[in-house]
């Protein structure tokens, strides 16, 4: 493989990873279109959407347990909502990475799209209060996060994202948790799905190992550190980063589908 491949891929893992610590996000938001659109700019062959979505699912299985490590203190991990909520999705992911073998391309850039644009929407839909809510004294629907969670996993499977893009949203909007402890337990959770991801992409030879080696070495360096830097920034400037990012993204995803 072309060294200057290997260092544009081990640079697109840094910026994912980075973001994803940061966010709570598996990365996939990012790295997805990065790895699909940045290396034909470059001049290199075009990785398709099935090689990508695997090596997103293999990149995400450990990002997200390396920004979970950032978190792992101050009483962010919510243990019942991280139970609750990983059961769903990874039963959820399983059917969605299992299915996506007989999905084409452009079906799983399709997906992709309807996941981004409904991210960006629960987004911009203002949130009040969510971050006076003391960390211990945090309630939630089960019902809301359990079926909520499984349509997530079903989503995130086909497109071998760990789904922290979404889950983000609906925990901050719809489950009303706070905005760091919903980028820790997004991690964790996403951590969860992949294995299943994982599994389903491995199984279907929907994985590119060498390059995912590349990307999952980046992400092991940056995640740890986004996450220390997400600890430390104003939750309101955290939720619009991820905001403009994810609205980013669907917004070139569509262009490409339209």
């Amino acid at each position: 493989m072309d060294i200057n491949f290997v260092i544009l891929l081990f640079i697109l893992g840094l910026i994912g990873s980075f973001f994803s610590g940061m966010l709570g996000i598996g990365g996939a938001i990012v790295k997805y279109p990065m790895l699909l659109m940045i290396p034909p700019l470059f001049g290199f062959n075009a990785l398709t959407a099935h090689q990508v979505s695997g090596i997103s699912a293999l990149d995400v299985l450990f990002v997200s347990i390396a920004g979970v490590i950032g978190f792992r203190n101050g009483g962010y991990l919510n243990k019942s909502l991280i139970t609750v909520m990983g059961i769903s999705i990874l039963i959820g992911t399983f059917i969605g990475s299992f299915s996506s073998q007989y999905l084409t391309e452009s079906q799983i850039n399709l997906v992709y799209g309807i996941l981004a644009l409904l991210a960006a929407i629960m987004m911009f839909i203002p949130k009040k209060k969510i971050d006076d809510i003391p960390l211990e004294q945090v309630t939630y629907n089960k019902t809301h996060a359990a079926s909520l969670s499984f349509l997530v996993g079903i989503g995130s499977g086909i497109v071998g994202a760990g789904g922290g893009f979404l889950l983000i949203p609906i925990m901050l909007l719809i489950l009303r948790i706070p905005t760091r402890m919903a980028i820790a337990l997004s991690l964790a959770i996403t951590f969860i799905s992949s294995i299943a991801g994982s599994i389903g992409k491995i199984s279907t030879g929907q994985v590119e190992y060498f390059t995912a080696i590349i990307v999952i070495i980046a992400g092991l360096i940056a995640a740890p550190l986004g996450a220390k830097v997400s600890k430390k920034m104003n939750t309101k400037i955290l939720q619009s980063i991820l905001a403009v990012l994810i609205l980013a993204t669907a917004i070139k995803v569509w262009i490409d589908i339209l």
